[in-house]
């Protein structure tokens, strides 16, 4: 699954909606997408905001002047649904001030309740699963005629293909590009084979479009997503093509600069995508590769189907076709069963993998899933052993941002600094970097690092030769 994001609101696009309803004289309604979860659910919200941009909906950043609320969920961490209940309930003033008001929920939470939301909470106009979001423009009509809208289905169809053609206008550097959906993978402890199903890959004809037009938009990076993006199978005319072979057709697109992907799990890393790490210039030295657990008893009990011997295996594999790859994995610590022998295995990977970035949680039972059954480990000592872990991360984590220092590495500037004359972006290696330019948002710099700090780094440009 891909990692979780901080939740966040979709940043108003510039363009499109408002221009459809501008030409019928009307006043643009306004929308507000707030995001909760990994990368897939911030590409989610931006194709939502879009099919809803043809029914005269621009966004906003705020709920107070909106017409339309709508909650992008995520399932995975613990109480998710409550943590959606919660937010609900603030908005009923708000509802009740502005009866016009329209309520909605979408995402895995959404698909996981279904009407269970508008029965807890009557003010929801509109519940949609994260598989049928393309169905948005026919649902609102439903709620302008004043019914209730259901959608948790698992359609047939290519959602994506029933989206309308993504806006124009120039956009940031980076990009999110979902690429596969899904898992049938069932570990113990992951809600997503129930809410996102089965994997399914999009063609490849229509990735290479999508990407072709992020590009000409001014996009020079993009992370190709899924749920278990390399297991990637995508049709093509000739046969199916795997995640290497998109990759290396993607890095001939003029102007793309950069291609990343996430989430990957072991089991499904060929012989060709290890190769890609090597051979592909465009491929950055970066894989997030989650693991879990370093027990083979736990991973067995997660129903991981590797263990931590061929993880590490695989990481020395890697390693050995990209030297420089910067390494960053999931953990779960207190997971049903887990001893102190266990913990102290993960531990053991941990110093043995040496990651430079990592996430690391407390297990939490999901409703539904095998692992929810089970007794759990007592929240004191989960707590203990998640601080031992994290304590460790974090000395690797600095010891990679400090190892950083004297280097040189390639920056994309995304956005400008906190101080005048300062810009941000990411290395190669997906660390953020502080460096004094007047250059454009969208240059890709060479940068000598000077400093580490808690989170990113500082660099300077290197003299024009």
């Amino acid at each position: 699954m891909a990692k979780d994001a901080a939740p966040q609101t979709v940043a108003p696009a510039s363009a499109s909606a408002s221009a459809a309803t501008s030409e019928a004289g009307a006043a643009p309604r306004k929308l507000f997408i707030k995001t909760y979860g990994c990368q897939m659910n911030v590409y989610d919200s931006e194709r939502m905001a879009e099919a809803l941009g043809g029914q005269g909906y621009e966004q906003t950043d705020t709920p107070d002047d909106a017409d339309m609320i709508l909650l992008n969920t995520c399932h995975i961490r613990e109480k998710a649904a409550e943590k959606v209940y919660s937010e609900l309930g603030r908005f009923k003033q708000l509802k009740a001030d502005k009866p016009d008001l329209r309520i909605g929920v979408a995402g895995c939470v959404a698909q996981a309740e279904g009407a269970e939301i508008m029965r807890r909470q009557p003010m929801v106009d509109l519940v949609v699963g994260p598989q049928t979001y393309h169905r948005l423009p026919d649902l609102m009509a439903q709620v302008d005629a004043g019914r209730k809208a259901l959608d948790t289905d698992f359609p047939e169809e290519d959602k994506f293909e029933h989206l309308p053609k993504r806006p124009l206008p120039k956009r940031q550097p980076t990009a999110f590009l979902t690429v596969q959906e899904g898992c049938d993978k069932f570990c113990a402890f992951c809600v997503v084979p129930y809410t996102r199903g089965a994997e399914v890959s999009r063609p490849v004809d229509r990735i290479l479009r999508e990407a072709e037009d992020l590009v000409a938009r001014g996009v020079r990076e993009i992370t190709l997503l899924g749920q278990n993006v390399n297991a990637y199978h995508g049709a093509a005319e000739g046969g199916d093509w795997g995640l290497a072979r998109l990759i290396r057709r993607l890095a001939e697109i003029e102007g793309l600069e950069r291609i990343r992907f996430t989430t990957s799990h072991p089991n499904d890393m060929e012989d060709d995508l290890i190769a890609a790490h090597g051979d592909c210039d465009k491929l950055m030295p970066y894989l997030h590769l989650p693991v879990q657990s370093g027990s083979d008893a736990i991973l067995k009990r997660m129903n991981r189907k590797h263990t931590a011997a061929q993880y590490i295996a695989l990481i020395d594999r890697i390693r050995a076709a990209r030297p420089d790859l910067l390494l960053s994995g999931d953990f779960i610590v207190g997971f049903p069963g887990e001893t102190e022998e266990d913990f102290q295995a993960t531990l053991d990977l941990v110093r043995r993998v040496n990651y430079g970035q990592a996430y690391s949680f407390k297990y939490s039972a999901r409703p539904g899933t095998p692992a929810a059954e089970r007794e759990p480990v007592p929240a004191e000592v989960a707590d203990d052993r998640l601080q031992r872990l994290q304590a460790l991360l974090g000395e690797q984590q600095r010891a990679a941002q400090e190892g950083m220092v004297g280097r040189e590495v390639k920056v994309l500037l995304e956005k400008p600094g906190r101080l005048p004359g300062q810009m941000v972006g990411k290395s190669d290696y997906l660390h953020a970097v502080h460096v004094e330019t007047d250059l454009p948002v969208g240059s890709l710099v060479t940068v000598r690092i000077t400093a580490s700090g808690p989170n990113s780094l500082k660099g300077e440009m290197r003299p024009a030769q």
